[in-house]
């Protein structure tokens, strides 16, 4: 089961959630304090100037009117506040500030709750109560109804965060699954080079590996193609000039010599060719029916063959595929293997399967790697009996071209077996079209 955090856009999503979350929390955090900070130091400036400035007024002018707002009151009245000890820690925070800006012993007291904010100020010096003035404390607003505005602003930011990381995450996908196709054997486009400096360079990179891995690849099937078709001709001659030779027992050699060459020559040809098979796609269990009556008029002395169909006409690849796999894997059954042989379909959750085994000794375990390499016999001595080593390796090759996966091994009833597994879509795209339009 895919697990959305496995991938890199998970990754980035997760990192930057928690990287937005925790620097938009503390930032309002901050926010807040510094603000509370700020309106108190502004509040205590101003109402030490102004009770500063009565000062200086009474004591130069003291018959000059007061301004609004500024009176001074006697210590004996009644209307002197008493300020409770539960009082807000903002206010106490503001008069134990303005009390340190003013002399030792000063009294410093809020107004009454109910009237304009005013601020009550006797020093030992001062004969009377100033009261002045003061800009009233604002409070914060409350966390309720900051949180819209945080949820409004956390989430553009992370929209804008997971589009970033989206548009990181796509040349990377976009390079893997290249990569993916290259390893399948499957044709690979240039990807595009886009994205930061480093995955430019890995995607060019990637670019010229894939384009030196082909012009590799077309110049050995070229010289494989060239040497294959060369040799068909002087075959045919000496073919043709062992069929007029008169021992029949030298003639029978020669001609079965001549046969194995030329099937080594169609082996060459069919591993040379690179291109995707265009023939109509059938049945897989309708034509492996074919294959097997076929190989067993052609081969009457083969091992006994079993047929397991089981996949259903939903099963289909193209016929000229079908036929070079399960005639390449009977081949080598009927060299190496012993009875039965068994070909076998099914239909699983995800996609069919096609598999071939047989009940010979099977191969062993440390050979299995170099079992589908080409020109790689595991078995010498059977080199001049018409095997040139690339029976395997084309299965493999055109398996992967038809969008399967394949594997080779001995399973628990002794013998080798090569189990090939499609997906239901595993029809290339450019067969599945070129169907669509001969049906029309």
């Amino acid at each position: 089961m895919r697990r959305p955090v496995d991938s890199l856009f998970g990754r980035l999503a997760l990192l930057f959630i928690g990287v937005l979350l925790l620097s938009h929390v503390a930032w309002f955090a901050l926010m807040r304090l510094e603000r509370n900070q700020l309106q108190t130091r502004y509040a205590v400036e101003e109402a030490t100037f102004l009770v500063e400035a009565v000062r200086q007024h009474v004591a130069r002018t003291p018959d000059q009117p007061l301004p609004s707002r500024v009176r001074l009151v006697d210590p004996t009245s009644r209307d002197v506040p008493i300020n409770p000890d539960d009082l807000p820690p903002s206010l106490r925070r503001f008069l134990e500030d303005v009390r340190d800006r003013m002399p030792p012993g000063t009294d410093v007291r809020v107004g009454t709750p109910g009237h304009p904010p005013t601020l009550w100020v006797r020093s030992p010096a001062d004969r009377s109560w100033i009261v002045v003035p003061v800009q009233p404390l604002r409070l914060l607003r409350p966390i309720e109804k900051m949180v819209p505005w945080f949820i409004i602003i956390f989430s553009a930011a992370l929209i804008a965060a997971l589009v970033a990381a989206w548009q990181l995450q796509q040349p990377l996908r976009s390079l893997a699954q290249a990569v993916s196709r290259f390893g399948r054997g499957l044709p690979v486009p240039p990807v595009p080079e886009r994205g930061p400096r480093e995955l430019r360079q890995l995607t060019h990179g990637f670019n010229q590996m894939v384009q030196e891995v082909a012009r590799t690849d077309n110049d050995r099937a070229v010289m494989l193609a060239g040497v294959a078709h060369d040799l068909k001709t002087p075959l045919a001659r000496l073919r043709l000039r062992a069929e007029m030779m008169e021992e029949a027992r030298m003639r029978d050699g020669v001609v079965r010599d001549v046969d194995s060459m030329a099937h080594i020559v169609d082996q060459f040809l069919v591993f040379a060719h690179d291109g995707a098979d265009r023939s109509e796609p059938v049945e897989v269990d309708e034509q492996c029916r074919r294959v097997v009556r076929s190989y067993r008029a052609v081969a009457p002395g083969a091992a006994a063959i079993e047929m397991r169909l089981a996949a259903g006409s939903g099963f289909k690849l193209p016929a000229a595929t079908l036929e070079r796999v399960l005639s390449n894997l009977l081949d080598n059954a009927h060299a190496y293997g012993a009875p039965p042989v068994v070909v076998a379909t099914a239909r699983t959750a995800t996609g069919y399967t096609l598999s071939v085994s047989d009940s010979g000794k099977g191969i062993a375990p440390q050979d299995l790697i170099n079992a589908s390499r080409p020109f790689v016999r595991l078995d010498p001595a059977r080199g001049g009996n018409g095997h040139s080593g690339l029976g395997l390796a084309i299965v493999e090759r055109l398996v992967r071209r038809a969008g399967g996966e394949w594997e080779i091994g001995n399973h628990e009833g002794g013998g080798l077996r090569v189990l090939m597994t499609f997906s239901q879509d595993a029809m290339p795209r450019g067969v599945k079209e070129e169907a669509q339009q001969s049906a029309w």
